[in-house]
């Protein structure tokens, strides 16, 4: 094998371990940095340069404080709503909210999209195959509304279809007949396949909860 041959083989075996490489840390750096950021954010809620070195509270200033004061008063809130004196108190204050010009529109849009993946009335546990440009075209979607009579549309159904790789998407107003449910996959199952422009791998659901999902559905 000539030199510049042996080169080029080199060079390429080199670069295939680098692809090998990036596959493995890619994903592992990406995840490890989104969990790092969050968890800075969510730290620096709370101000730690107001409190002088020499203060009692000076503990404050270390990091991870603040992001485990924010958890704890977070499930604290999430405690106190659960009583009936606190949690209609909370009701007053959202049906102020609701109600105040322009903050209303900025308070209920995050709330119904907080309420959408964690709240009691979550909108994306609903899977579908939706047909929206084509006969033989189907997209990953989930309903969100199964009446929108309120838009002038009867026998409507409104499907969120993500975009992939992005946390956008779009919200279609499709006829009834035009969405298929999917009862043999889960909501997460079904949001990473979309998310994921089709490359994740679907595992199906036990029988027992496909039954349960064409129950429900």
């Amino acid at each position: 094998m000539s030199p510049k041959l042996r080169l080029r083989v080199l060079f390429s075996r080199i670069l295939r371990y680098f692809f090998q490489g990036l596959l493995i840390l890619a994903p592992i750096g990406i995840t490890a940095f989104t969990l790092y950021w969050g968890f800075i954010t969510i730290d620096n809620l709370l101000p730690k340069d107001v409190v002088p070195v020499d203060h009692p509270l000076n503990f404050l200033r270390y990091k991870g404080v603040g992001f485990a004061i924010v958890l704890i008063l977070v499930v604290f809130v999430g405690y106190l709503s659960s009583s009936f004196i606190v949690g209609r108190l909370i009701d007053m204050f959202d049906h102020i909210l609701e109600r105040t010009p322009f903050i209303k529109y900025i308070y209920s849009s995050v709330k119904d999209v907080f309420d959408a993946f964690v709240g009691e009335k979550k909108k994306f546990d609903h899977p579908v195959l939706v047909n929206v440009y084509g006969d033989d075209v189907w997209e990953m979607g989930f309903i969100t509304q199964d009446d929108v009579r309120a838009l002038g549309l009867e026998g409507y159904f409104a499907v969120y279809v993500p975009h992939a790789y992005a946390i956008t998407g779009k919200v279609f107003m499709v006829r009834k007949e035009k969405v298929r449910p999917l009862t043999n996959v889960s909501a997460g199952e079904a949001m990473k396949f979309a998310v994921s422009g089709g490359v994740t791998h679907i595992t199906e659901l036990p029988a027992v909860v496909q039954e349960a999902n064409k129950t429900n559905h």
